[in-house]
């Protein structure tokens, strides 16, 4: 009987080793940075990107995400800073929010009493504030001279002199009226900053500008004269605004305004909607989310809105967007409170009479920052 060979057994297959586990080192920093955009706040990003080395350098790394992470997670208010006239130097009010422990966190690490302020005993009233924006609080001492910006956040101190008067003052025509005191900062270089004063003559303007960077004033030259003289009156031009990078002073009565781009450091003239001539108490300029101006007017208990756009003829001018029923006032009461936010990225707070025949702007100087862990120096 024949037999049959049985084939041989197939060698038993060898095991394959295990893959390699993935790591957190494994992540890209692009991929990490997708991952810190989910992060609920900035407080929990600096946390995340003081656990190690890696996550810092990917966040310090990339001005484009600092960024997107900001447009996504607006700073909180954390208080509200004011001047005092029995104290030598700004009082603080901190905003309460107990259920935030990052929030609560950050007033407690930040110097709110401004100790790091040179003192000075017969310096009457003292220490007061120009200006508040990007963290720092603008500061003069009227009776020295002297001007700091700081950040009670990180408690960065910057002191400097008070422009140089005389050499602002040259050339001067008529009477000379010092202005404002306005501080640029800049998201690309955290810690740098500028400080620009504006003054005016009989009908022109005259700009003089900080820099961190150099530590020196600048004066710039007069600028040409308005379009529409002054007339008599010495004080031509209204409180001066912030807006998008440039800084806007309405005619007190005339229907234009006079606008300073930051960049070039050039004035120009702009006109105004007819409807605005004269009544610089009843508007405020603005910015929309896009950085786009804007004019938000309170005329007869209706929000105006006039839009800084090319019409169909491709001309830029001031467009009316339209008109709303959105004041809020309870009987008795003297405060109006508008909030636009489709339009403008803060909560405007005005004052009126009975009457509403005057409106005033309350200025508060706001803190709305964090301290930047991730840049480099301050």
């Amino acid at each position: 009987m024949a037999s049959h060979a049985q084939p041989p057994a197939a060698a038993a297959a060898k095991p394959q080793a295990p893959a390699a586990p993935t790591t957190i080192r494994a992540l890209t920093d692009d991929l990490l940075r997708e991952i810190f955009l989910r992060l609920p706040s900035l407080p929990s990003l600096v946390r995340a990107a003081l656990a190690c080395r890696s996550f810092l350098a990917a966040v310090r790394s990339s001005p484009d995400f600092r960024r997107r992470f900001r447009a996504l997670h607006p700073a909180p208010l954390l208080g509200i800073f004011f001047d005092s006239d029995d104290e030598e130097r700004p009082s603080f009010k901190p905003v309460l929010r107990r259920s935030d422990p990052d929030l609560a966190a950050a007033v407690r690490g930040a110097d709110v009493f401004l100790t790091r302020l040179p003192d000075n005993e017969d310096s009457s009233p003292g220490w007061q504030i120009e200006e508040c924006r990007g963290g720092y609080l603008l500061l003069r001492d009227w009776e020295t001279g002297k001007m700091a910006a700081y950040n009670p956040l990180t408690r960065a101190m910057h002191l400097f002199p008070s422009p140089p008067d005389k050499k602002i003052r040259h050339d001067c025509r008529g009477k000379f009226i010092p202005m404002s005191f306005f501080l640029l900062s800049s998201d690309e270089t955290p810690g740098s900053f500028r400080v620009v004063y504006v003054c005016h003559d009989k009908s022109r303007l005259r700009a003089a500008v900080f820099s961190s960077g150099t530590k020196k004033w600048q004066v710039l030259p007069w600028s040409q004269a308005a379009p529409e003289q002054p007339a008599p009156i010495k004080y031509w031009l209204c409180t001066g605004t912030q807006v998008n990078g440039s800084l806007y002073w309405s005619h007190d009565r005339h229907a234009y305004k006079v606008a300073l781009d930051t960049v070039t450091m050039q004035f120009s003239f702009i006109d105004l909607p007819e409807a605005l001539k004269g009544q610089s108490h009843l508007y405020k300029d603005g910015e929309t989310k896009d950085g786009k101006p804007c004019i938000v007017a309170a005329i007869a208990f209706t929000l105006c809105i006039w839009f800084w756009r090319a019409d169909a003829d491709g001309v830029e001018k001031w467009i009316l967007d339209e008109m709303r029923q959105r004041f809020f006032r309870l009987p008795g009461a003297h405060w109006t409170i508008i909030r636009s936010s489709k339009y403008m990225q803060f909560l405007t707070v005005l004052c009126t009479c009975q009457l509403l025949r005057d409106l005033e702007m309350i200025l508060v100087y706001l803190v709305r920052s964090y301290p930047s862990a991730w840049t480099q120096g301050s």
